[in-house]
């Protein structure tokens, strides 16, 4: 899944365009995806690795505008990518080249749990979409809780946003004017899955906690592409 630009899969959440899904192909024990990309389709070569909304999938068939990827059964079954439909919204990112300043968090492209939209509500109702900023809400899976914790990172539908409220179930994050209109999320809905990458940092911090005498050190992050 590498392409040879890249040392690691690894991406920051600051998504760089959306596309759109121009078809699902349903095979046997896979789907096949189509996606609209006139930005960053040029700069992709087979079998380099891409973000689509927070899962790391493999570029095939390229076109000057467009891309494909397979979507194994377990990626079907784990991801809000089983919703994807012919005009959907997705968020796409690159890996992040070795030594690029890191903007966002450490994200993997290995989702976590799928949430589900609690909420998405502007913080002025009066104001104009795009001169507000908004509140969302996700109910949060208990596996994922864990990791939750208030001022910490997550990456939704691959945004990487920081955690301003824990609740029992939910977490609440702050949305600024620009991430909301840049992103797919202005196309969610209540009720909709999304998906969910709790920081990495942090698992591995619990991981040394409950499980292994395992130290992270700053030579592990950079032996590990980090």
């Amino acid at each position: 899944m590498l392409g040879a630009r890249y040392s690691k899969n690894m991406f920051t959440g600051l998504i760089e365009a959306t596309g759109n899904i121009l078809s699902v192909e349903e095979r046997a024990g896979a789907w096949r995806i189509a996606v609209s990309a006139p930005t960053l389709a040029g700069r992709l070569k087979t079998g380099d690795s891409i973000a689509v909304s927070g899962v790391c999938l493999t570029a095939l068939d390229i076109g000057p505008e467009i891309f494909h990827a397979d979507l194994a059964a377990e990626t079907v079954a784990r991801t809000s990518l089983s919703r994807l439909r012919a005009g959907a919204v997705v968020n796409l990112e690159l890996p992040t080249a070795a030594g690029t300043p890191l903007g966002g968090h450490i994200v993997q492209g290995h989702v976590d749990s799928t949430g589900t939209l609690a909420a998405l509500n502007p913080v002025d109702p009066s104001a104009a979409a795009d001169k507000t900023d908004w509140w969302l809400e996700v109910r949060v899976p208990e596996e994922t809780r864990r990791y939750v914790v208030e001022k910490g990172s997550i990456a939704i539908e691959g945004i990487s946003l920081t955690i301003a409220r824990r609740e029992a179930e939910t977490i609440a994050v702050a949305v600024i004017p620009h991430t909301y209109a840049v992103t797919n999320l202005h196309t969610l809905r209540v009720g909709d899955p999304v998906n969910l990458e709790a920081d990495v940092l942090m698992k591995l911090a619990l991981q040394q906690k409950t499980e292994s005498p395992f130290e992270l050190t700053m030579e592990y992050l950079i032996a590990n592409g980090y």
